[in-house]
């Protein structure tokens, strides 16, 4: 019996995988997508869902301007399975000695055409009134961001990706990656032998190992996150913007009564991504209340209603890796760091330009080509905030 046969197989179930999926099987490219449990089961599971474009480096601002316009106008792009966007407004803050830095993102995003300006600690109070605003004098608002759910998401690009043709194999576990004279010729899998001259790699946390599969060596780690929901207390019953907290190394969100908390540090490196999500690591939940109490002091009287944890790819520079490497027709869409399900609409839209015309036309995304890995070099951002990432 014949194996089936895919202009392009795509190996991970999660949000890249799927908006990759989608763009291309409205290219007309027969494509499938292999995802060893079921949809959103790594990574995009576990993503906070946060929608929003302030970043220091310009592509990845692009991508996330982009994409926020597919989150925006969803039922008219993709179709009438929902995302579950939901705004709410966002608000940069950053230490003092940061200001410039801030100035820059924010005229840079402007110049994109994003929907963000400065406003000053009294105008955070009016927002929010009850935050805390002792330790900055500035932040960057975008009225129109929020958050959307990343399972909704994912699992709405590859309904879609469905009906314009593409298929989708669930519980299929890719064991090797087949390669003749120098090029990719297809993979193996639990559930068949599958042939295709281009296998993109969207394995999330479990990337590096599938590079190994191609005969790659390439730094990407794993990193580990932990998040909690806490409920509200009747001082805070209305729903609060989402905020990036650097001075505090903390993001956190509404979602209902409930606000959704995750840290910046104490992150581990490298773990087994089959570790145990359910629950946050010990010691987790006391950091995370004690810094939401000292943004937010009337949290002190709320609740904590669960925490879990999450693992996604990271590299080096804490930037994706995305495009060709290693044996022709094996690409890289992978490496997000914790900052991926945001850009994936954008992302799935370029690189699907790039495979099919020979150049990403949207945003040019050959900045994060994975050749960098081998070079040692690294992106940093045109204003960079320092060693923080999110």
């Amino acid at each position: 019996m014949s194996s089936p046969t895919f202009d392009v197989l795509i190996i991970g179930g999660g949000a890249h995988g799927a908006s990759l999926a989608f763009h291309l099987a409205g290219r007309g490219i027969k494509t499938a997508v292999l995802e060893k449990r079921h949809i959103a089961a790594g990574a995009t599971g576990r993503s906070s869902g946060l929608v929003r474009m302030h970043y220091d480096l310009e592509q990845e601002a692009a991508l996330a301007w982009e994409s926020f316009q597919w989150f925006r106008d969803w039922k008219e792009r993709v179709g009438p399975d929902p995302c579950g966007f939901t705004r709410t407004g966002f608000l940069q803050l950053v230490r003092r000695e940061h200001e410039a830095t801030l100035r820059a993102n924010t005229a840079m995003l402007q110049r994109l055409g994003v929907a963000t300006f400065l406003i000053t600690a009294d105008d955070v109070q009016r927002l929010v009134p009850g935050l805390a605003t002792d330790d900055f004098d500035i932040a960057a608002y975008e009225p129109e961001s929020g958050y959307a759910d990343p399972v909704l998401t994912a699992a709405a690009l590859m309904n879609a990706a469905r009906a314009r043709g593409a298929s989708f194999f669930s519980n299929c576990q890719v064991t090797e990656i087949t390669v003749r004279s120098g090029r990719v010729t297809g993979l193996v899998a639990s559930c068949g032998v599958f042939s295709a001259p281009i296998v993109v790699n969207a394995a999330g946390a479990w990337a590096g190992a599938v590079c190994r599969l191609a005969g790659l060596d390439l730094p990407i780690g794993t990193w580990s996150h932990d998040v909690m929901y806490v409920v509200r207390p009747p001082a805070l019953r209305l729903p609060h913007p989402t905020v990036i907290d650097f001075p505090n190394l903390m993001y956190f969100r509404p979602e209902g009564h409930l606000t959704l908390v995750g840290l910046e540090d104490g992150n581990p490196l490298n773990e087994d991504p089959e570790g145990d999500t359910s629950h946050a690591r010990p010691g987790f939940v006391d950091r995370a209340i004690e810094r939401l109490c000292r943004r937010l002091p009337a949290m002190e009287g709320g609740a904590l209603h669960s925490g879990h944890g999450g693992y996604d790819g990271i590299t080096p520079d804490q930037h994706p890796v995305i495009g060709p490497i290693g044996p022709e027709g094996f690409w890289l869409d992978c490496g997000f760091s914790g900052t991926g399900f945001k850009i994936s609409p954008a992302v799935g839209l370029c690189l699907a330009e790039w495979i099919v015309d020979g150049a990403p036309k949207t945003v040019d995304i050959t900045v994060f080509h994975p050749q960098r890995l081998l070079e040692g070099r690294r992106l940093v951002g045109q204003h960079p905030y320092g060693d923080i990432w999110l």
